[in-house]
């Protein structure tokens, strides 16, 4: 009698899963055929190099400091606003459909999408801005979450993985390489206008029925239905897009022009509005004051998050801007007088 005995259970290694991965579409990332980690190092039994990647960015220090992070609005005044953490999980499921339903590399696609926003400031793009001045060429939160796994947690990812990090916006050139990061693009921007929309409603500062005409016409209500049709675009454009032979992931084009449409709509009405931008003056001058204040007493950097290699205004940058809401708040008032982050508590929702 030969092969492995019956049972109830199948070992499905690191071998046979990259197996299972040659029967992804021609356009997909292999495992196997990764270019590799910074540091080589041997496989793991069981898992996928991307794989092990995911797992690294879901224990990493960065990933759980999500949870405390502004997404859009400052004053969360009820527990169903979309935190960093949130959007980060959603963004994932998103790009999972994406790769699934493309015959892509699922696992390659989850661990961009977990890692792409590990580097964002404390009150989101507000925090952003604060830190423009003091680096050259502006701050941007993607370039600092390749810092962070490659630095200063030192995760060691493989180079598929960190070129998804790096160019997840649609600011960064170049694009991503891999077909999959190119789902995490989408994703993104499906996560961040279908439940920030959610949130704008929730918050007051749009009704549901002030978004787009042909937005609404096209994808339907925020939440559920608008990421699914979302994703159906994304998937029948790519499967019918004349560059198809490249694995180009792209929306249909009628969906493309109504998602431009709902994205101009959202930073006129809900991005830049006063409502979600809460005491921006406030959030700006607590990060520059932080700043400043490390900047003059760098001995105050934890050792245990610190590149002492870097230059004191990177190494300044990199603490302040890992800090999450409450953190950058706590510390403020703790080195100097409470009067500015008191402003800031209430739109915290801090009771």
């Amino acid at each position: 009698m030969t092969g492995a005995p019956a049972g109830p259970f199948r070992l499905t290694d690191r071998a046979a899963r990259e197996r299972a991965e040659e029967q992804l579409a021609p356009a997909a990332t292999r495992a196997a055929d990764s270019r590799g980690r910074a540091r080589p190092e041997a496989e793991d039994s069981l898992r996928t190099a991307f794989e092990r990647d995911r797992d690294r960015i879901l224990h990493a220090k960065a990933f759980r400091r999500l949870k405390h992070k502004t997404q859009v609005f400052l004053h969360p005044d009820g527990d169903h606003f979309v935190t960093r953490l949130t959007h980060t999980l959603q963004v994932t499921q998103v790009a999972r459909s994406l790769a699934r339903a493309l015959g892509l590399n699922e696992s390659l696609a989850e661990a961009i999408a977990l890692g792409h926003d590990v580097g964002h400031s404390p009150f989101g793009h507000i925090g952003e801005d604060a830190f423009d001045p003091y680096v050259e060429g502006g701050w941007h939160h993607a370039a600092q979450g390749v810092r962070i796994v490659e630095v200063l947690e030192n995760l060691n990812l493989t180079w598929e993985v960190r070129d998804g990090i790096r160019a997840h916006s649609w600011k960064i050139d170049p694009p991503p390489s891999t077909r999959e990061a190119e789902c995490v693009r989408y994703a993104d921007r499906i996560g961040y206008l279908s439940h920030d929309a959610l949130d704008a409603a929730r918050a007051g500062v749009i009704r549901a029925g002030d978004l787009p005409a042909r937005a609404l016409a096209v994808f339907g209500q925020p939440g559920s239905e608008m990421v699914g049709s979302m994703i159906d675009a994304v998937v029948q454009g790519s499967l019918a897009a004349a560059d198809t032979a490249a694995g180009a992931v792209v929306m249909a084009p009628e969906a493309l022009a109504a998602m431009h449409e709902l994205r101009d709509f959202m930073f006129a009405r809900v991005y830049a509005s006063d409502v979600a931008a809460g005491q921006k003056h406030v959030a700006v001058d607590v990060i520059r004051r932080l700043v400043d204040h490390h900047l003059a007493h760098p001995e105050l950097i934890p050792a245990t998050y610190r590149d002492t290699e870097a230059p004191v205004l990177t190494q300044v940058v990199d603490y302040v801007s890992g800090m999450t809401d409450r953190f950058a708040l706590a510390t403020h008032d703790r080195l100097f007088d409470a009067d500015a982050s008191a402003q800031m508590r209430p739109l915290l929702g801090e009771r």
